[in-house]
């Protein structure tokens, strides 16, 4: 098989993998005796856990030269985690599951940018990466109907089944990806007309050049600390907005845990297939800045409908918004992180830096949002989340003119300053670290 189509198989069945049984985790343990309060706060256990991680993931992928080995070790940690809630659900043994499953899951986001980059190279990148989102969506489709119908049909622990075998598929899946077919250096953002007798001494420069801080790289490119800023407050208002509607109808008895579950997800992730295929489209005729300020005008109408709709057929409007949000966000963002940070070395540190603080956000949200609704109910609950999301759409149009500028598309660079300028997004950065280390 072709090393482009393996890693897109390696997407389609990572995706029930990557966030071990997702929005069943709430179900599950309600159906068991747990309040949204402790659902909640499990869950933010498990998101702080992933922030931490998830910086420190981004370095060791522009460190490491055996990627493909350490997707295998995070996916097989992860199925290894939730069979742990299978098998108790103590409060701290959940807890320890979901720490797990976010440190290991840390890694699996840039991974899978880095390997991409190191294949298709920068010019290739955002249509490789929204092939490989369209196969992660439709992955998570099918195993969203399967685990709804399994869980209908032989109990919450089938979904637990599921989630192995995709573990297996996806191991197969990588190591179907040639090894020689990506280049380390290309995968971490260094140029490919790099000097091809490089003395050991540069390359030992460069490798801590890529290895710096993530942090610091943030602070000193000021699109990269914008778009991170404005993701963190949309993520605290959208993370619990999903277990938090299930719980909803679940709780107002509109359906069944498993199959309403499954039902929010499906609807969800078939928008977010037709979202991530053209989002490379709407990225060439509007450029990065418009697609982004789409997803977060999406989220506080979502917020309303939520509130307003807590019925079965409420969840096609709902998570049809969700759709349209993170299916775009999943393309547009890590390819607007590979542009700014083109030639510094530092792409995955940046991916991961950029998933470290917009996690902050997701991981305090699970928190926020079954307190609310377990002390005003989930209308205001949703109500609020969704108020909370409009400071990212503030920001987003505050600083519009820098971000724009910095937010074009590479055609859009190129028919205005000519291809010799095409980087000019990523100079902006170097420029401001410049400046950075001057003060």
């Amino acid at each position: 098989m072709k090393s482009t189509r393996a890693l897109e198989a390696l997407n389609f069945f990572m995706a029930d993998v990557q966030a071990g049984i997702g929005p069943f985790l709430g179900v599950f343990l309600q159906a068991r005796g747990w309040n949204t309060d402790a659902i909640g706060t499990v869950m933010t256990i498990g998101g702080i856990a992933g922030v931490l991680a998830t910086s420190p993931a981004g370095a060791l992928v522009d460190a490491t030269r055996h990627k493909r080995g350490l997707i295998v070790v995070a996916g097989i940690m992860t199925v290894l985690a939730s069979c742990l809630v299978w098998i108790s659900q103590h409060y701290w043994a959940v807890a320890a599951s979901q720490v797990a499953t976010a440190i290991t899951g840390a890694a699996l986001g840039p991974a899978m940018a880095g390997i991409t980059l190191g294949m298709v190279r920068q010019r290739g990148f955002d249509h490789q990466f929204g092939r490989n989102q369209v196969a992660n969506h439709a992955g998570n489709v099918l195993a969203a109907a399967l685990s709804g119908w399994l869980g209908w049909r032989f109990g919450l622990g089938a979904v637990f089944a599921l989630s192995a075998a995709f573990g297996g598929l996806s191991v197969i899946c990588v190591l179907m990806i040639r090894r020689d077919a990506i280049d380390d250096d290309i995968a971490r953002g260094l140029s490919a007309d790099r000097p091809a007798d490089e003395t050991d001494r540069t390359k030992k420069d460069r490798d801590t050049q890529a290895g710096a801080s993530g942090f610091r790289i943030l602070l000193q490119c000021r699109p990269l600390l914008l778009l991170a800023a404005a993701l963190a407050m949309f993520h605290l208002g959208n993370a619990a907005m999903l277990p938090l509607y299930g719980l909803a109808i679940v709780a107002a008895h509109q359906g069944n845990p498993s199959a309403f579950t499954a039902e929010t997800i499906v609807v969800a992730q078939l928008v977010m297939v037709g979202a991530a295929v053209f989002a490379n489209r709407l990225i060439r005729w509007r450029g990065y800045w418009w697609v982004i300020l789409l997803t977060f005008l999406a989220l506080p109408l979502r917020g309303v409908i939520a509130a307003s709709v807590i019925h079965a057929w409420g969840v096609w409007p709902v998570q049809a918004l969700d759709g349209i949000g993170a299916g775009l966000q999943s393309v547009a963002v890590p390819a607007l992180v590979v542009r700014l940070l083109e030639g510094t070395g530092r792409v995955n540190v940046g991916q991961g830096v950029v998933m470290t603080v917009q996690g902050v956000g997701a991981a305090l949200s699970p928190a926020l949002g079954g307190v609310l609704a377990q002390h005003f109910g989930y209308p205001a609950a949703f109500v609020a989340l969704g108020a909370v999301s409009t400071g990212s759409l503030a920001l987003w149009l505050c600083f519009r003119r820098g971000l724009r500028e910095a937010c074009r598309s590479r055609e859009d660079v190129r028919d205005t300053v000519g291809t010799a300028d095409a980087a000019a997004p990523a100079i902006l950065c170097h420029e401001d670290r410049q400046r950075s280390s001057a003060r």
